[in-house]
């Protein structure tokens, strides 16, 4: 009975295969994880996506890298949980919830703070969905049903008890501070939501009087309308310039109040006139000095970014109004100075996107320095924190060392409300800064709080803030795992073991994490920190949304599949925490770098077709465990054996793109490329059975290794195969995702051998390249000559002998190595007479010595240098040239062309003479030279075409030279035009020289 065959399709269909296995994975639940398993937990929290997100290019690469290491742990035996979520990303929600009211003509208030939030749930549901399932396209192997959004019940619980907790322990207070504000929002925003640009704006320059009118101080700024609310002018109390005038007063313009000059060891005295306005209430260094100096604190700006009372005459215009009146004004009464260009950097709301302002507010704060220093003793004490790469742990820990408090509120609905109740009937039913307030975790707690502090008639309202998003994110790691209850996710999967984020966060989110973990676990969140780079656009640019220069990973998804753009994205990670560069055609929405992976997929798919069809409808159990027998069964087994060793160490250091880079050279290369070439004439009906059975063996047993060692890096394309490979039934659960990782076998790697078969390999690739040179036909069979003085590649080349001649067409093979060279026993006697002469050559100098020792025996100092070196030297010059048979042909030569007229002996060439039409190429130490006389190529026809090619070049050569030579376009092109010409004159320069040397070989 003839076994069934199993069969792929002739060609690889990403788009079908990929759907299929997705689905399979999820409705199996396949990597749903279970804390009762057993096994070393392996953990990765999701760095969680804004819950009204849609992918984009940094999701696709976070996602792949978080992937590779998740499926190659699962695949390594460990208890693995990805857990998967969203942030409900409250800014961005509610700026776009405004955005819509405002095309109804509606405002929040107007809509009321339930409906308004019944709003924004809807969205969020609608939303959700589009991230979520973008996210399922990219294959991620997350336990699913352990989903969690950052509003939902467990989280929110979690939100409130940290809070109560932080606020009872006296870490958490309310009280004024100067705050990010974005007057669009109309919300304070943290730093993480500020994006700095570089604009072209403008430095003011004005004069502020002395109040006794002896003169003026000269100040400088970029935001002229603040002076307004100056409350002083600042110098360095070094500054000899200035220190006169420390102690005295200054009228300030346009407002007539008398504000006094400060001494202050912040003011550079070498930046600008070394003199600074100070304005507390509305910058963030100036409101430090105004701390130091009881200076007062003028706040001139309403929450929607217009002047209030505070600016007098300026009061209700918008802020860039007042801009440009307040200096028309400066200017009229005469303390203009200047104004000068200046290119700076302001900071932007990152949702809003207008400038933001720093402001005096009454805020949340939380007591960051009791946080910080636990999470600094956590990383000098232990190293936890680990970071990859390690020059991440001084930023991160630079930043834990300057940390100030963190403003927690947000003047926003959609959120976690603040748990605060105010007794708004101790304070005319409003809300005040000074308002008394209770902490609880629900409204029934507040009112009995409340009674026992204000009596049976309180009247209580909630903050209506929000806490800002990063509080809730700050304990992700430990609240999704059911914190504050010790569950069994907590027990078994908690502190997580690795975190995969970006840069650009290690502040915002790594810092608060690890503070948030600290303070409320003992322990430090994630064992190690990988830190990834950034995905640039073709022209290495950082893809932004206000550059407009975004990759849809959905669109190379749906032209290349979803293997080739994760594959593409990790593989070109040249180590860790390095940004990649993605090559694009935004004309054809097209990446080559895509494409390539996409045909290394089909390079793979085409390759397990054929060895399928060659196994006899055998499985690689089926067929047992390989004893190679013959070298390249040996080398393949040690390369593969090797790249498991290596791609097993570069995941376990997080050398993802090194280890993907591996496997595509071994993959496409040593395998596809060579090994399969090198056995095909061994899988014919007609060859020797067990050489046979043993090349379907090695085929089987590295075809299903190589599927599980990409499997974390495409496992669309290796599930399908290994599912066919194996011959899973149709019902079967089984899947590659669960088959261990292969171990490597240290007593089959062989280093030697792979350096040996190096020269084959190089061998036939010269062969092939010489043939293509040469015009010699695909089919052709051609006779080649190696030559070599090496006896040990001479060896490797015996050995491998007919692999040169099945890959590389050779019909007659001549390998030609030092013993073969030398000359047969019909000229043995010149060769005695040539040992005879020489040995007398040696002897007469060591008579000759003697004889000189004797003539300076009595010159002491002379004596003893001839001693030494006459003698010397005879032995010298016997050891190296008259001991070996070798040595003693050298000198022979180097005689014989010294001394012409002399009648020796003359010596055999040792190389073999080459045809006089013949085309030579060398690899290593090795000569291969291949004629080509006999009929394998058309001399006459091969040379009429190189000369036609070498006019086409000459031409183009004469034609550079005199554009080069003319001093016009030397002197008035673009510097990099002429540059192009020079090279392209150097380029065709050397064309023409090679071939000449060809058309020399033919002539």
């Amino acid at each position: 009975m003839t076994a069934t065959i199993p069969n792929l399709p002739s060609l690889y269909d990403p788009f079908t295969t990929e759907a299929k296995w997705q689905k399979f994975w999820e409705e199996n639940q396949v990597y749903k994880a279970d804390p009762n398993q057993g096994g070393e937990p392996y953990c990765i929290v999701i760095p969680p996506p804004n819950v009204t997100g849609s992918l984009h290019m940094g999701h696709a690469f976070e996602s792949a890298l978080i992937d590779v290491l998740v499926r190659y742990h699962r695949m390594k035996g460990r208890n693995t949980l990805w857990l998967p979520g969203t942030d409900h990303a409250s800014i961005a929600v509610h700026t776009m919830l405004e955005k819509q009211l405002k095309t109804e003509g509606k405002t929040r208030y107007e809509l009321g703070r339930e409906q308004f939030l019944e709003r924004a749930r809807q969205w969020k549901a609608n939303s959700e969905g589009t991230i979520v399932n973008q996210l399922r396209r990219l294959g991620v192997s997350v336990d699913w049903s352990r989903e969690r959004f950052t509003m939902d019940e467990g989280l929110s619980k979690a939100v409130l008890s940290a809070f109560v907790s932080l606020y009872e322990e006296g870490l958490i207070y309310r009280g004024e501070y100067l705050v990010n504000w974005c007057p669009a929002s109309q919300s304070a925003v943290s730093d993480v939501e500020v994006e700095n640009q570089e604009v072209d704006g403008n430095l003011w320059h004005f004069r502020y009087p002395l109040t006794d009118g002896s003169g003026y101080v000269e100040v400088a700024t970029t935001r002229p309308e603040t002076m307004l609310g100056d409350t002083a002018v600042a110098v360095n109390p070094g500054d000899e310039r200035y220190q006169h005038l420390i102690g005295k007063t200054l009228t300030l313009p346009i407002m007539n109040r008398e504000i006094p000059i400060i001494g202050d060891e912040y003011v550079d005295p070498s930046f600008g006139t070394g003199s600074v306005k100070v304005t507390p209430a509305h910058d963030l260094n100036d409101f430090e000095m105004g701390k130091r100096h009881n200076l007062p604190f003028i706040n001139i700006l309403n929450k929607d970014g217009t002047l209030n009372a505070n600016a007098g005459e300026f009061e209700g215009q918008d802020r860039f109004v007042a801009r440009k009146n307040v200096v028309s004004r400066l200017e009229a009464d005469g303390f203009l100075v200047k104004i000068e260009d200046y290119k700076h950097t302001v900071p932007y709301s990152d949702r809003g996107k207008v400038p933001i302002e720093p402001l005096l507010s009454t805020q949340w704060f939380v007591k960051i320095r009791p946080l910080a220093d636990r999470a600094l003793d956590f990383l000098d004490g232990k190293n936890s924190p680990e970071f990859v790469p390690q020059r991440w742990t001084k930023v991160y820990r630079d930043w834990l060392v300057k940390l100030k408090d963190w403003c927690i509120s947000r003047q926003l609905w959609w959120g976690h409300q603040i748990p605060a109740w105010y007794a708004v009937s101790e304070t005319g039913g409003e809300i005040t800064d000074n308002t008394p307030f209770v902490v609880a975790k629900s409204t029934e707690e507040a009112w009995e709080k409340a009674k026992a502090q204000f009596g049976e008639n309180v009247q209580l309202e909630q903050d209506p803030d929000v806490l800002d998003t990063w509080f809730s994110s700050g304990l992700w790691p430990f609240s999704t795992l059911g914190w504050p209850e010790q569950t069994p996710d907590l027990t078994t999967y908690y502190p997580t073991t690795t975190l995969v984020t970006g840069f650009d966060i290690i502040f915002f989110w790594v810092a608060r994490m690890t503070m948030m973990a600290g303070h409320f676990t003992g322990q430090i969140p994630f064992q190690d920190v990988y830190i990834h780079g950034l995905v640039l656009d073709e022209k290495g640019q950082k893809m932004s949304k206000t550059k407009g220069n975004g990759i849809d990973p959905l669109l190379l998804i749906d032209k290349y599949g979803t293997d080739a753009l994760r594959y593409t994205l990790v593989k070109e990670v040249a180590g860790a925490g390095q940004d990649i560069r993605l090559e694009y055609d935004r004309k054809k929405d097209e990446s080559p770098s895509v494409e390539a992976s996409r045909n290394f997929a089909n390079k793979l798919w085409n390759a397990a077709r054929f060895v399928m069809m060659n196994l006899d409808g055998q499985t690689p159990t089926q067929l047992g465990e390989p004893i190679a027998t013959e070298l390249s069964d040996r080398w393949i087994l040690s390369r593969y054996h090797q790249v498991v060793k290596q791609t097993n160490n570069y995941i376990d250091n997080y050398g993802l793109g090194e280890a993907a880079k591996g496997l595509y050279e071994f993959i496409w290369g040593d395998f596809c490329d060579w090994y399969i070439e090198l056995v095909k004439s061994r899988l014919q009906p007609n060859a020797d059975p067990a050489s046979r059975k043993v090349a379907q063996q090695i085929l089987a047993y590295v075809l299903e290794g190589i599927l599980k060692l990409l499997h974390p890096f495409m496992p669309h394309i290796t599930e399908e195969i290994w599912q066919t490979l194996t011959q899973q039934p149709a019902d079967s659960l089984q899947t590659l995702s669960l088959q261990p990782y292969p171990q490597a076998d240290i007593n089959l790697i062989n280093p030697a051998l792979e350096e040996q078969f190096e020269l084959l390999i190089g061998t036939i690739r010269t062969i092939r390249n010489l043939r293509a040179e040469a015009d010699i036909k695909p089919g052709a069979k051609i006779t080649a000559n190696l030559q070599t003085e090496n006896p040990r590649e001479e060896e490797i080349l015996t050995a491998g002998q007919s692999y040169i001649q099945d890959l590389a067409k050779v019909e007659t093979l001549t390998i030609t190595g030092e013993q073969k060279q030398q000359t047969v026993a019909a000229k043995k006697p010149r060769k005695a007479l040539q040992t005879v002469g020489l040995i007398i050559v040696g002897i007469v100098l060591l008579r000759l010595a003697v004889a000189v020792e004797d003539a300076v025996d009595d010159i002491p100092i002379v004596r003893d240098f001839f001693e030494i070196v006459g003698f010397g030297y005879a032995t010298w010059f016997i050891t190296q040239n008259l001991i070996t048979a070798k040595a003693r042909q050298q000198l022979w030569a180097k005689l014989s062309q010294r001394l012409p007229n002399q009648e020796l002996p003359q010596i055999e060439s040792q190389q073999p003479q080459t045809p006089e039409k013949a085309i030579a190429g060398v690899i290593g130490t090795v000569q291969v030279v291949i004629p080509l006389t006999g009929g394998v190529v058309d001399v006459e026809k091969l040379a009429a075409k190189l000369q036609k090619q070498l006019t086409k070049i000459e031409a183009e050569i004469n034609a550079l030279r005199g554009r080069l030579s003319n001093p016009k376009f030397v002197e008035q092109a673009p510097a990099n035009v002429v540059q192009a010409a020079r090279d392209a004159l150097a380029e065709a320069e050397k064309q023409a020289e090679i071939l000449r040397d060809r058309l020399q070989t033919l002539l």
